[in-house]
C-alpha cells in the first residue's frame, strides 16, 4: 500500500521527538570506544590520558532525527553552496573580506561545519565553520553504539562506517591537494594550530595523522608558530611542508606568529586548507545577512529551490551603530554574534544582554540573528531527569555532507562542560 510522504514525515518526525524525550539508554559503550581510541591513535595509553581532562567529551546517550530532518539540513547546505558560485553573492561576501582572502588557490576547505538547530518549525542554519572540528571523533564515536532496544536498530545499521570515513577523508584531502597541485604525489601534511597540545580537541589531531600515515602519507602535528618560510618552501622541523590541515581560528593568518604561514600561503608555495578564501566565502558571519535576505538572493539570480532551501537561515543582520538603537527594544528576540568570533565565544542571547554588554555590541562588528531554539533531549542523571539544549553539525565538502553528529549541552552555547553533555551519535529513525 502507498503511503503519502506527508504522513511518512509526520510519523517519523513523532518517532524521533518520542525517543528523544523518553529514552534514557545508555547506548555508548565506553570499554569499546577507548579501546578504539587507544589502537587509531597507537598508544595504549592515549585516552586514559586525554579523558581526564575531558569527562563530558561523548554523551552517553544518541540523538534521534527524522530522515526529513537531515534531508532538510543537506538541502540548505547545497543551497549555500550552489548560491557561493553566484558572482553577485561573492561580490558582496569579499566586500567585507580582508584581501588575502581574495585570491582562490583552488582547495574547497576540508571539513566544512554547518551547525543547526531543530526546533518546531525545523531545521535553522546558525553559522557555517571552517576548520570545523570533532569529525574524526565521531567517526569512532558512531561505531561505539550499541542496540538497547529494536527502534533504535534501523539507525545504528545508517551509520558511517570506519572504513568509508576513513576512504572519505583520504579521498577529500586529495581531491584539495590535485586542485592546487594537479597529479603531483601528495606532499607531508602538517596539522596546524596554535600550542596543539592544549587544544581541547588535540585528540582528533592524532587520528588525524595516524590515518594519514598508515596509508602512506608522512604526517606530523604542528605549532603555527614553529613553521619556517625559507627558500620559497614551507618547513616544519627542518622538514618541507606540502599540505596544511589548517586548524587555526585565526582565518587571516594575522597574527605575527603566523607570519611564515600567511608568507607560504600568499605565495602558493603550500597547499592549505581550509584556507582564508574558504572562510571568506562560506563562514564569515555577515554572510547570514547576504543568505537569509530573499529580496537581494532573487536579485542576483538565485533559483527558487534555492531560497526556498536558504529560508533555513534565520534573518540575520549586521550591528551597527546607526541601527543599534532600533535593535535594543527587539533584543529579546535576537541572538547576537562576534562577527571575529569563534567556538562561541562573546556570544550573546538577546534576552541576557545587560546595558554594558549592550555599548560593547552597539559599536559593531557583531550580527544579530533572529532567535532560533535548540533542540531538546532528556537524559537521566543519578536517577533524575535532566533537560538539555541540542545542537546538530553537517560535515561537509564542497556541497556534500560527510558526516552527522550532535552536541548535547546547557547553557547559552556547546561547551563540552555539561553533565550527560558532550558530542552524540545521530541516529535516523
Amino acid at each position: 500500500m502507498n503511503v503519502a510522504p506527508e504522513r511518512v514525515t509526520v510519523r517519523h518526525a513523532s518517532e524521533s521527538d518520542r525517543l528523544n524525550r523518553s529514552c534514557f539508554c545508555f547506548t555508548l559503550d565506553r570499554a569499546a570506544l577507548f579501546a578504539a581510541l587507544d589502537r587509531e591513535a597507537g598508544d595504549p595509553e592515549f585516552c586514559a590520558a586525554a579523558m581526564k581532562t575531558r569527562p563530558h567529551l561523548f554523551s552517553n546517550t544518541p540523538v534521534f532525527l527524522p530522515g526529513s530532518a537531515i534531508a532538510a539540513m543537506g538541502k540548505v547546505v547545497a543551497a549555500i553552496h550552489a548560491t557561493s558560485r553566484l558572482a553577485d553573492y561573492r561580490a558582496a561576501a569579499f566586500s567585507w573580506a580582508p584581501e588575502i582572502a581574495h585570491r582562490d588557490f583552488g582547495p574547497a576547505g576540508v571539513f566544512m561545519g554547518f551547525d543547526f538547530h531543530l526546533g518546531d518549525d525545523g531545521p535553522r542554519l546558525i553559522e557555517v565553520n571552517t576548520n570545523a572540528g570533532g569529525a574524526f571523533l565521531n567517526a569512532l564515536l558512531a561505531q561505539a553504539q550499541t542496540a538497547c532496544c529494536s527502534a533504535i536498530e534501523p539507525g545504528l545499521a545508517n551509520m558511517i562506517q570506519r572504513d568509508a570515513f576513513e576512504a572519505e577523508v583520504l579521498r577529500m584531502f586529495r581531491n584539495e591537494w590535485r586542485r592546487q597541485r594537479a597529479d603531483d604525489p601528495i606532499g607531508r601534511v602538517a596539522i596546524i594550530d596554535d600550542q596543539p597540545e592544549s587544544q581541547y580537541l588535540y585528540p582528533e589531531f592524532v587520528l588525524a595523522r595516524q590515518l594519514f600515515s598508515r596509508n602512506g602519507i608522512d604526517a606530523a602535528i604542528g605549532h603555527a608558530g614553529d613553521l619556517r618560510y625559507e627558500n620559497g618552501r614551507l618547513m616544519l622541523d627542518g622538514l618541507h611542508v606540502g599540505l596544511v590541515y589548517n586548524r587555526l581560528v585565526d582565518f587571516s593568518f594575522d597574527r605575527p606568529e603566523h607570519g611564515a604561514l600567511r608568507a607560504a600561503y600568499q605565495d602558493g608555495a603550500v597547499v592549505v586548507t581550509p584556507n582564508p578564501f574558504n572562510h571568506a566565502l562560506l563562514a564569515d558571519k555577515r554572510n547570514l545577512t547576504l543568505l537569509s535576505d530573499p529580496v537581494a538572493l532573487k536579485s542576483w539570480g538565485a533559483a527558487p529551490e534555492l531560497r526556498a532551501a536558504l529560508s533555513g537561515v534565520p534573518h540575520t543582520i549586521s550591528v551597527t551603530p546607526d541601527n543599534a538603537d532600533l535593535l535594543w527594544p527587539r533584543r529579546k528576540d535576537l541572538f547576537f554574534k562576534p562577527v571575529a568570533g569563534h567556538g562561541g565565544k562573546a556570544v550573546y542571547r538577546g534576552d541576557k544582554v545587560t546595558r554594558t554588554v549592550w555599548a560593547e555590541i552597539a559599536r559593531g562588528e557583531y550580527v544579530a540573528q533572529a532567535f532560533a531554539a535548540p533542540g531538546e533531549r532528556l537524559i537521566e542523571l543519578d536517577g533524575a531527569t535532566h533537560a538539555r539544549k541540542v545542537d546538530v553539525r553537517l560535515y561537509a565538502y564542497d556541497g556534500r555532507v560527510l558526516l552527522a553528529a550532535a552536541r548535547v549541552y546547557q547553557g547559552q552555547t556547546t561547551n563540552f562542560r555539561t553533565p550527560g553533555g558532550g558530542f552524540a551519535p545521530v541516529l535516523v529513525i
